[in-house]
């Protein structure tokens, strides 16, 4: 195993000990499946192309999802194959079922940080409660000891940056369509 390795279980055994307790035994369980497969955040993306006032909105967040699916699931997770720390520290007892897949990025942190981030976008309160249940959901990972600090961080920056290339995108994707339409009249 790598120093960086040694260091992050480090961080990871740290984390254990200092927050450790029957409460958050119990709730980052809960906090991590809000992540899982992205439900929540597709779940939201859905509601907000419901209406049309909100209707941008969740196709930037749809948008950023998709983005984040392609590059860290389909992408990043095979091509760096790392295995993840409960791999490493067999002694730990897992909250939650060990997922089977890699562990670098953090697919639960960059899917929800690039919505979180596409949300924020256009509406700050909404998206700043967004961008602390993506830290939650994060911090979950690291606190279930399924993904190495590392792996979060660099999915948190990753995601914050697809929510920010998806906003981009819908905004010059908008500014396009209305050009062509005023251009049609």
């Amino acid at each position: 195993m790598t120093a960086l390795g040694q260091w992050e279980l480090g961080i990871l055994d740290w984390i254990g000990r200092t927050f450790q307790s029957d409460f958050l035994d119990r709730i980052m369980p809960w906090i991590t499946f809000l992540g899982d497969h992205g439900w929540f955040w597709i779940l939201l993306s859905a509601l907000l192309l419901i209406s049309k006032p909100t209707r941008k909105i969740g196709l930037t967040m749809a948008l950023a999802l998709l983005f984040s699916l392609i590059l860290a699931n389909i992408t990043l997770k095979p091509l760096v194959a790392r295995i993840r720390p409960f791999d490493l520290n067999t002694a730990v007892q897992l909250l939650i079922n060990a997922p089977k897949d890699f562990s670098f990025p953090s697919g639960h942190t960059q899917a929800s940080f690039a919505a979180a981030a596409a949300l924020f976008c256009y509406r700050k309160k909404a998206g700043a409660a967004a961008l602390i249940l993506a830290a939650l959901i994060a911090f979950s990972r690291l606190y279930l000891y399924v993904h190495y600090p590392s792996d979060v961080l660099a999915a948190l920056i990753i995601g914050i940056l697809l929510g920010n290339l998806a906003h981009q995108a819908i905004r010059r994707l908008t500014k396009r369509y209305n050009t062509q339409k005023q251009r049609g009249r």
